[in-house]
This record gives C-alpha cells, structure tokens and sequence, in this order.
C-alpha cells in the first residue's frame, strides 16, 4: 500500500486499520504539498521503515495485531529510525493511555476525530522538530569528521614534533660541521662522571683539551672553506684514536676535547695525552694541500671534588691557554694556582675595562738628555694606572692585558691626547721647542685609524707635528714591513718623529732599517746595564752607535743608572741618554718644574 519518496517533498508515513481514517487524514493534508504513504497496520510500517526513511509518522494507537504503542516502541527502539518524529493517534483520552505514548517514545500525539488546524500545526512542529535533529545529525556527523580529521593532523604533528625535537636535540648535542658530540654532550657526560665519583670515591676521569695553534692564519689566508675543511680533517683523525671509555667532542672554533672515562692517575693521562698530540705530526691534506698545524693541550683530572660539569672543562681550556703561552704543541696540567691567575686575569680585565671609561691612566715623563750639554732634549710619556682601590700599578701587571684584549687602542689614543695636552701647555707656559715621545704597541701602530686620530689631535691641540715623536718595536715593523713602511712614510710626510724602541733585542735588520724611514734609535738598557764592565755589550753598543750615524739617525741610551755608564756611552759618541742616573719619570708638575727651570 505505500508510494514512493519523492526527493524534493515531505514524506509522512500513515499508518492506521481504518481507511476511513486515512481518507480523512489525506483530505486534512491536501494542501500541504506533504507526500503521503500509507500502512494498514503495524507490520506493514515496519516493513515500509525497512526500505524509506519518511518526514514523519503518524501511528494510530488502536490497531489489530502490532498496536500503535509497540510499533512505536520497535520505531524508537532502531537506531535507524528513532530520529523519525512520531505522531500518535488516539481516540483513548485517560491520562494512563497518553502515558504510554509517551512511555513508548512518540513524540506527540493528537486526539480523534482528528481536527485539521491541529493536524497541520501538529505535524508542522514535528517536521520542524525532524529537520533540527537532522540537522544537529549532519552536525554531528560534520564534528566528528572534523575531530577525526583533527586526529589525524595531531597525529601528524605529533610525529612532526618528535622529528623536529629529535632533529633539535641532534643538533644540540652534535656538531653540525664535523658530526661529533657537541659541549652539551661532553656536559651531560661530565654530570654523570661527577655524580659517580660522589658515590665511588676511587673513581676519577680526565679531560684533554685541545686547543690548535694558530688556527686564525688558516683562516685568514686560505679562507674559511679551506679552514672548516682543515678542521673535519682533524676531528676524523682524532677519531681513530681509541682509549676505553673515551669521548671526543668538539666544542667550537678550532677546539677539542677528549673525556677519558676511569684513568687511574694523571700519569695515564699524560702518556694519554701525548699519544693524542702525536696524530697532529702528520699534515692534513685539504684540497690537494697538505697543512700542519699544531695543538696546545690542557689536562684536568676529575673527581668528587667538582660540582658543576663546566668548572672542570673550564679549567681544562685554562690549562691549554697555559700551555699555549708556552709554545706551540706544548702539553700543561691544571693546578689549583692556574685557577687563582685565572680569576685574577679576569678581575684586571674588568678593572680595566671600567678604567678605560673613568679614564684612569695617568702620565708620568722621564727626561732624555743630550750627552754632549746636559741638556733636556725630549721627554718619554710612561704610562701609570692609579687604581681607587690598589693605588698606582705598574705598566709591566697590565700592559701584557690590555695588549691581548685589544684595549691597548683605546687606552693608547688616551695617551696621544694626554701628551699633546702636555706639549701644548707647556707651549703656553714659554717652553721652547717641547717634544714628549710616546710608545705605540704593535696594534696601535697598525690601526687603520692612527693617522685620522693623529691628524684630529694636532688639529684640535694645534701642536706642531716635530714635537711629538713616536716609539714603536722592530715587531710592528716586521710583522708586516710593507704596510708599515707605508705608515712611516705618511708619519714622515707629516713631520712626526719616529723612534725604534728596545733596538737589538728584535730582529734588528739592517734591510729594513735601510728602508724605513727613522729618525732615531733607542739602545735596549739589557745592553746598557753592562756597558763597560763587559766588553761584548760594549761592542754591540759601539756596532749599533756606528749603524745609526751611518743611516743619520740619532742614538739614545736607555736605562743609564750610574756615571761609569753614562761617561762609556760619552766617550763612544751616544746623542742621547735617559734613566735614573738622570732622573727617575717624573710627575706632570715634576716634569714642568724642571724644564721651565732650564728655560
């Protein structure tokens, strides 16, 4: 008895015994553009459900066989249909029988005989009631395909997540260039070693710290290619060497560093360690090239006495700076001692730092004389540090600082204006033809500044330019002659004296002098101090003297204390002189006091 579904209509299924009934119902509903289907009974709605999915359902109550109550109840009963709404019909009034429509799951009921209005409005609620639930189904349906589609992207990301903390982990824990365990690595080993030799009082571990020699030349001559290639070369070699329990890791630039796991006594380390500084007695070939380096190592052995995993990898790299000050390819073992030198490195360096700002250095002025009158010819500006705290420090404690630092440039430029400062007053004061000289370190001499700041100062003093005269080393020169004649030659352009300082203690090279443009030398006082008393420094002094008139320049000797010396260097024709034998640096007032009095 039913009729087919049509796609773009209502569908509501009839269900009653009574044709009367339906007649009536198909009547009510004629205008509503609904489509009807119709079930006599209770089994033939069953089997019409098996196959169509109507709008809604109006049940009679009252039916042979399956009444309308256990229909309703098999409706509500399957999953497939129990989002259909249920409509019961009745002629049944007592609240009892409503109860168990309502018992069995229908979802309204209208009363017989059946009025239209409210059949309309009945069944419009419920059709509305079936699109909300339909609605929130396909919802449903949309949600859990998103939570299931969520799944799945947080299952991606998940895997994602663990790929990327893996692939972070690896490179915190590896080193991207030459692919062995980074410093973080050699950290967490390090913290396992020191809490095992907490519990195990007789276990204890080394460490050799390699640090390659001069590394930057690499660098700075055949490129940084050529230099992270070079150091690939060396982590594989040191690769190969085995020790049970050894760890290498490389942590950073052009250093290295060995974990020796239970070495018995530094004794082993040691052997240990020659045995690892002997693989760089080969060269390494890099691009067809074979190149030697070098290494300085540094040992510490560790026990219970650390805490802190970096403290004896820092006393390690300690020990290799140790080592590398003295010598390349040298082997030194961290003492207690190094520590101490080492904090109190790093206090000067701070100190320092600060003194820069505050502008702590002093001048003091050492008088050289002619030979010949008696005669101040010039001053020497001598650097002094008045700490707030120690006083006034000598140039020797932190001179060798400020050189490694690179501080000597700023604390040098300092100097400059100090002393044109001076020259100037002293020019205000009548002082004819003042001339103050001043030491410039390797550094300041080939800053590519020195000859702007020397040009900004004169201007700014108004100082003549022969007035102020510049000591450099035979080391500024030597390390790169080329630049440094083409300095001297601006210098000389500039009317700026020009003195070789500690003369014959360096490479003392008759080519370079020959084409250097000096106008005097200085005398090393080591020379000086035997004068006379030994006939070899009485010659070299003699040689020296000779060379110098020979290539016109002035001679000065420095570090004269007593009258024999100063009456030798008069007799061997010495210019200049200064030292204690003529006055010991004297202060800014000292040194004005004295040669306005030879005015």
């Amino acid at each position: 008895m039913g009729a087919s579904l049509v796609n773009d209509r209502v569908s509501i299924l009839v269900v009653d015994d009574e044709p009367t009934n339906l007649d009536a119902i198909e009547i009510l509903l004629s205008k509503s553009g609904y489509q009807l289907s119709y079930a006599a009974n209770g089994h033939e709605a069953l089997n019409y459900l098996a196959e169509n999915q109507p709008d809604a359902i109006l049940l009679d109550v009252m039916m042979p066989g399956l009444d309308g109550i256990e229909v309703c109840h098999r409706i509500k009963a399957n999953p497939h249909w129990q989002h259909i709404p249920v409509i019961m019909v009745t002629a049944l009034s007592a609240k009892e029988d409503l109860a168990d429509c309502m018992e069995a799951g229908a979802d309204d009921f209208i009363s017989k005989p059946v009025n239209g209005i409210e059949l309309r409005s009945r069944v419009r609620s419920m059709l509305r009631l079936g699109r909300q639930y339909k609605d929130i189904q396909s919802l449903n349906q949309q949600l859990q395909q998103a939570n299931h589609e969520l799944a799945e992207l947080n299952g991606i990301l998940e895997e994602r997540v663990l790929q990327r903390t893996a692939q972070l982990e690896r490179m915190v824990l590896y080193d991207n260039l030459t692919q062995l365990p980074s410093r973080n690595f050699l950290l967490r080993q390090l913290e396992q070693a020191i809490q095992r030799s907490l519990n195990e009082p007789d276990y204890q571990f080394a460490l050799v710290y390699i640090d390659c020699d001069r590394f930057n030349l690499i660098n700075g001559s055949l490129g940084y290619d050529v230099g992270d290639k070079l150091l690939i070369a060396i982590g594989d070699r040191l690769s190969t060497y085995s020790y049970q329990g050894s760890l290498l890791s490389r942590l950073g630039e052009d250093k290295f560093c060995y974990f020796l796991d239970e070495v018995k006594d530094l004794d082993r380390a040691r052997q240990i360690s020659k045995e690892i500084l002997q693989t760089f007695s080969a060269p390494f070939t890099v691009e067809g090239c074979d190149l030697f380096i070098s290494a300085s190592m540094g040992i510490v052995m560790g026990s219970s006495y650390y805490r802190n995993p970096s403290d004896p990898l820092q006393d390690a790299s300690t020990a290799a700076c140790k080592a590398k000050t003295q010598g390349q390819g040298g082997v030194q073992v961290f003492d207690r001692a190094m520590h101490s030198a080492a904090v109190k490195r790093l206090l000067l360096e701070n100190d320092l730092r600060r003194a820069v700002e505050a502008e702590e250095f002093q001048l003091y002025y050492q008088p050289i004389v002619d030979l010949k009158t008696g005669r101040i010819s010039s001053f020497e500006a001598l650097i002094r540090w008045l700490h707030p705290r120690m006083g006034v420090i000598s140039p020797v404690e932190f001179i060798p600082c400020v050189e490694e630092t690179g501080l000597i440039v700023p604390i040098g430029l300092q100097i400059l204006k100090r002393a044109c400062k001076q020259i100037q007053t002293w020019q205000q004061l009548g002082v004819r033809d003042p001339k103050i000289g001043v030491n410039l370190s390797v550094r300041q001499f080939a800053h590519p500044l020195l000859l702007d700041e020397l040009d900004l100062l004169l201007q700014e003093t108004g100082v003549l330019p022969i007035h102020l005269q510049l000591e450099i080393t035979e080391s500024a020169i030597m390390d790169n002659a080329q630049a440094a004649i083409a300095i001297a030659e601006q210098l000389r352009f500039r009317q700026i004296h020009l003195s070789i300082d500690d003369f014959g203690t360096g490479y003392s090279s008759l080519s370079y002098l020959n084409h250097f443009p000096v106008n005097s030398l200085k005398i090393d006082r080591s020379f000086i101090r035997t004068i006379g008393a030994d006939r070899k420094s009485t010659e070299i002094v003699q040689a020296i003297l000779t060379l110098g008139h020979a290539l016109n320049m002035k001679v000065v000797a420095e570090g004269i204390e007593t009258a024999e010396q100063h009456d030798c260097l008069c007799r061997l024709g010495c210019d200049l002189g200064q030292g204690f034998f003529f006055a010991k640096p004297l202060t800014e007032p000292e040194a004005t006091e004295l040669i306005l009095r030879q005015q």
